[in-house]
């Protein structure tokens, strides 16, 4: 007669569960974020030690968010059946990944605040609604609303540390978080199906597979526009070549809808790195009032 263990409760191996850490930490997001954020703060003119600050402050948060998101829906995901994940495998335990979400968070207040005081108080606020809404909000209506705080502190996290402390502008604020609304739908549009099955019922999965493929364009397309025609001056030929291109993304995935689920996923994804190219293009642009 066998039993099943509830998640997380295998008994761990030291190489394993180092294994399944960096699993749980969700990596691809966690190493884009950070290397964008640092991409950011180079281009914006922090110096060496400034974007070194940067790199570990997001890392530490971005490992801090993956590993509570692992830990709070490993009952979920043992629910819905899905694999390859560590610790609804057993290859972690939930203690493990709360222990090491709660380090990396306690480690992640004082690189913020290295940036300054103003700076490192917007990242951690950032951090706190990524917490919220793996603990709470991602089940509401109200789930976009981390994504989009937690992308738009970006640009002042990086700002506030440069000499004076300048602000950034509006238009690479709210560009930003558009760029989270729309990670936002795009990385729960494959999962809806498996997220209503367990109860969970954020804004995407009220709004349906459906409908959700056609919004994903929207709020990306809405940060090109922002990051093209919010500066000051003309837009030059780098400007209009990425609308163009982004809207060619867009229109692609959505033609394409039918023959592949996964297509608009993709097309959101290239029109999000047009975006970021954008952002990165703007550099020390990004601190005009």
């Amino acid at each position: 007669m066998t039993t099943s263990r509830p998640p997380g409760l295998g008994r761990e191996s030291g190489p394993r569960a180092a294994l399944g850490l960096v699993r749980a930490c969700h990596p691809g997001p966690t190493v884009a974020v950070t290397a964008l954020v640092t991409a950011l703060a180079v281009a914006s003119g922090r110096d060496a030690a400034g974007y070194a600050l940067v790199a570990a402050a997001v890392l530490t948060g971005q490992l801090s968010i993956g590993w509570c998101n692992d830990a709070v829906d490993a009952g979920r995901d043992v629910a819905a059946g899905r694999t390859g994940k560590p610790v609804a495998d057993g290859a972690v335990s939930v203690r493990t990944v709360w222990a090491a979400a709660a380090a990396a968070l306690v480690l992640c207040v004082p690189l913020s605040l290295a940036s300054g005081l103003a700076a490192g108080t917007v990242h951690l606020v950032g951090v706190a609604a990524a917490w919220a809404y793996d603990l709470w909000l991602k089940a509401t209506v109200l789930s976009w609303l981390p994504y989009a705080v937690g992308f738009g502190v970006l640009p002042p996290f990086v700002t506030l540390g440069l000499p004076g402390g300048p602000w950034p502008a509006w238009w690479a604020v709210l560009a930003a978080a558009l760029l989270g609304c729309g990670a936002h739908l795009a990385n729960v549009l494959p999962d809806i199906p498996a997220d209503l099955a367990t109860g969970v019922r954020g804004w995407p999965q009220r709004l349906g597979p459906a409908r959700v493929r056609a919004l994903v364009p929207v709020p990306l397309l809405l940060a090109t526009g922002l990051l093209v025609f919010g500066p000051p001056g003309p837009v030059g030929a780098g400007g209009w070549a990425a609308l163009a291109g982004a809207g060619a993304f867009a229109v692609a995935g959505l033609l394409a809808a039918g023959r592949s689920p996964r297509t608009p996923f993709v097309a959101a994804v290239a029109v999000a790195a047009v975006d970021v190219l954008l952002l990165l293009a703007r550099g020390t642009e990004i601190t005009a009032l």
